[in-house]
């Protein structure tokens, strides 16, 4: 099938499934921080060539450098090392089979990246995407996913966001069977290079079968991460986890099925997180939290030590409507499924 005529029966099946006024509410397009903020929309590669590669040497040549371009993934590519994608750069899969494995992704010191339409599992290394010291990421429309039986340590991140990144958006992602999800600042010897930093959405993800982070923040008095119309289906342990001085904003989310607790700004990091630290946790500052829209919290706890000051994100936004969001989230979310 190709792209358009997949587009034509995607669209048609949401319309049957939806309200006729449903295409007016969800947003399939760039949404939050990696579009609105002081720098500019992120763009990635637009205006540049566009590159099609099929194995892991093409692909390392292709994102190399900060020349504006588009490399288009075709097929699975199993990466020997970690893959430095350079500024000015759209990743983008194509159809339903661009699949990475092997090793991650990274975009250090980088800005205006785009990573679209991946499968991304099993990676061993380190995580699956680290974002360190960057601006401007759209990490849209992927999928995420590995083995959760083998435990906390055995793989690392999803996707994590680091030292003093800013203006990232994470979108329409599908993560699922795997233990750490997602961390926003990892080093608390870090502190204050991420002070100011690290606003961060997250939006209309669905997550399923994992263990803890979705995601995990830490630091940022003056700011805070949003999270919006996310989808949490037997989130085992700990989902959003707010902690070190870390300001979240909760919005329009479901939780569904064996997810323990929703949402905490204790400082504790369960030893179901990070067993290596101690058996019994390990004790931080706690995080604030705000909530706005109503969230649908289903049987999962919720832990809101203290409140933050971050009250309303700073850009315009569009709620899906709550009773949507599991639907919405299931069909929308993951490969295949880029809608504009």
């Amino acid at each position: 099938m190709n792209l358009k005529l997949f587009f034509f029966y995607f669209f048609a099946g949401l319309a049957l499934a939806f309200p006729s006024d449903y295409l007016k509410l969800a947003t399939w397009g760039l949404e939050g921080y990696a579009k609105d903020n002081p720098i500019g929309p992120t763009t990635g590669g637009r205006g540049g060539k566009t590159v099609d590669v099929s194995t892991a040497e093409q692909l390392v040549a292709a994102v190399a450098g900060t020349d504006p371009k588009i490399v288009r993934v075709k097929g699975k590519i199993t990466l020997p090392a970690r893959l430095k994608i350079g500024s000015n750069t759209s990743v983008i899969g194509v159809g339903v089979s661009a699949h990475i494995t092997g090793k991650g992704l990274d975009v250090f010191s980088g800005d205006n990246v785009i990573i679209q339409n991946l499968k991304i599992s099993h990676i061993l290394d380190n995580d699956c995407i680290t974002i360190r010291n960057s601006t401007r990421v759209w990490v849209d429309h992927n999928e995420f996913f590995s083995d959760i039986s083998y435990g906390p340590d055995h793989y690392d991140g999803q996707v994590d966001i680091i030292r003093a990144s800013d203006y990232i958006t994470v979108s329409w992602n599908y993560f699922h069977d795997h233990w750490k999800s997602s961390l926003v600042g990892n080093d608390a010897t870090f502190r204050d290079l991420d002070s100011g930093h690290l606003h961060v959405t997250y939006h209309h993800n669905y997550w399923r079968n994992m263990g803890t982070r979705g995601p995990a923040g830490r630091f940022g008095k003056q700011h805070g991460k949003f999270f919006y119309n996310n989808l949490y289906e037997d989130f085992l342990y700990q989902a959003i986890h707010s902690r070190s001085d870390n300001q979240v904003l909760v919005e329009g989310n479901v939780f569904r099925g064996n997810t323990s607790e929703a949402l905490s700004t204790y400082g504790l990091v369960i030893p179901m997180d990070s067993p290596n630290t101690c058996t019994c946790g390990d004790e931080e500052l706690d995080g604030y939290a705000n909530l706005g829209a109503k969230n649908d919290w289903g049987p999962a706890g919720v832990n809101i030590t203290q409140k933050g000051t971050f009250y309303k994100a700073d850009y315009k936004f569009k709620l899906t409507p709550l009773k949507l969001v599991p639907t919405v989230c299931k069909l929308g979310a993951g490969v295949g499924r880029i809608f504009k």
